[in-house]
């Protein structure tokens, strides 16, 4: 197999010149805007696909990003050409080689991985967790009793769904503030020498606790991992490390940039959010719609056989960067693709597609939808304070920095 070089300045010589392109949405890029209002839009407009450079955080180099959902999907589900292996990066900065479980994996590990956690995140299973969820919500929601305004990412957007994930890890909440410090170095600066920097501060962390688990397991996530096995199998110590790496950083982040993209579009149209007090029965619809429209999170795919899609050639060592936030534009799938209609009940790939279709996803419908619910009930109606101005973040994890509102 020849491997091409993508690292930026070093274009391999099969990428046709007029598909590469700068494109915006990079992690450590901030707008002082509602990226989603306009920049998203335009970014949606061109060429089916385009080779864009340095759009990979840590200066992992240039990707492929096709913009129409059917190819997407396709790459998603093609595990022949396509590879999970260490498309993060993040054991690389530190000169490390474990990989984070299930997301960087392949068959037949992902297989094993999944066999055993699946059980865990399913349907049923998450459901028993409502009242969990519902509690977190409103103990989060008792620090914003008697205020007439707040900072909703610090506030709410991060402390409620942080909490929950903390507790089905064990992490201690005290702590919760300096993780999410080290959550930012990772998933927000871009520059490698932070992201390398928060990549030790957690695992440093994390294979402590590992540790201490094996010693004193308790009724978490993390000792559920150290205690099960698949035909006697268990996970080695770098597997369990990556593992709770890899819920430490979609446990920290997702979520909260959800919650944060979902009230400002609230706070800003608020026929939307009287629509939705008025009718809390229409929620479920609408976080379909919302998940789709405002689409946070990139991941990458990794070519190790040649494909040709669209009449382009990828080849082995090529990256592809999966964009949910453009393919879930995708005009040739939605009727006026960028309007945000309330009850379209969309099918959509914000959570991926495939053997890797996100693992949390019912845990994080569930606390994107009692978030909502439990947020109508305590606080009037709300509106972005006048005067401010709402910093996002416009890559990697599209997000709100901040988010003051008023009632």
């Amino acid at each position: 197999m020849t491997v091409h070089n993508s690292q930026p300045g070093k274009i391999p010589d099969h990428i046709p010149k007029h598909l590469i392109q700068d494109f915006p949405l990079k992690m450590g890029v901030y707008a002082d805007e509602n990226p989603f209002d306009r920049i998203v839009p335009e970014v949606c407009e061109g060429p089916d696909v385009i080779y864009a450079l340095d759009v990979l955080p840590g200066g992992r180099g240039d990707a492929w990003i096709f913009r129409r959902q059917e190819d997407n999907r396709e790459i998603y589900n093609d595990t022949e050409h396509f590879s999970n292996k260490g498309f993060s990066g993040f054991a690389e900065l530190i000169g490390e080689h474990w990989s984070t479980i299930p997301a960087e994996t392949d068959a037949p590990e992902h297989t094993y991985f999944r066999t055993l956690l699946n059980p865990v995140f399913a349907p049923g299973s998450m459901a028993k967790m409502e009242g969990t969820v519902r509690d977190a919500a409103l103990r989060t929601l008792k620090r914003l009793e008697g205020k007439k305004e707040c900072d909703f990412m610090d506030d709410f957007a991060f402390p409620f769904p942080v909490g929950v994930v903390l507790d089905l890890m064990g992490l201690p909440h005290e702590r919760m503030d300096e993780f999410l410090t080290w959550e930012r170095m990772l998933l927000h600066s871009g520059k490698a020498e932070v992201m390398a920097d928060g990549v030790r501060k957690v695992t440093g962390y994390l294979r402590e606790v590992i540790a201490e688990r094996k010693q004193n397991p308790g009724d978490d996530l993390i000792s559920f991992a150290i205690k099960s096995d698949v035909n006697g199998r268990k996970m080695t110590d770098d597997e369990l490390l990556g593992y709770a790496f890899n819920f430490y950083i979609g446990g920290l982040d997702t979520v909260s940039a959800n919650l944060g993209n979902f009230f400002l579009h609230l706070a800003t149209n608020l026929d939307h959010q009287r629509e939705l007090r008025q009718h809390p029965e229409k929620i479920r619809e609408a976080i379909e719609e919302f998940l789709r429209v405002f689409a946070a999170v990139s991941t990458t795919r990794i070519c190790i056989k040649e494909k040709t899609i669209r009449g382009i050639t990828v080849k082995p060592g090529d990256k592809v960067q999966m964009n949910t936030t453009v393919a879930n534009r995708d005009k040739h799938v939605y009727e006026n693709p960028h309007e945000v209609i309330l009850d379209r009940n969309p099918s959509h790939v914000t959570f991926a597609t495939g053997p890797h279709h996100c693992l949390g996803v019912h845990l994080a419908r569930r606390e994107l939808r009692i978030a909502m619910e439990e947020f109508f009930k305590a606080i009037p109606e709300f509106r972005l304070k006048p005067g401010a101005k709402v910093s996002c973040q416009i890559g990697g994890i599209i997000q709100p920095r901040t988010l003051p509102i008023v009632w």
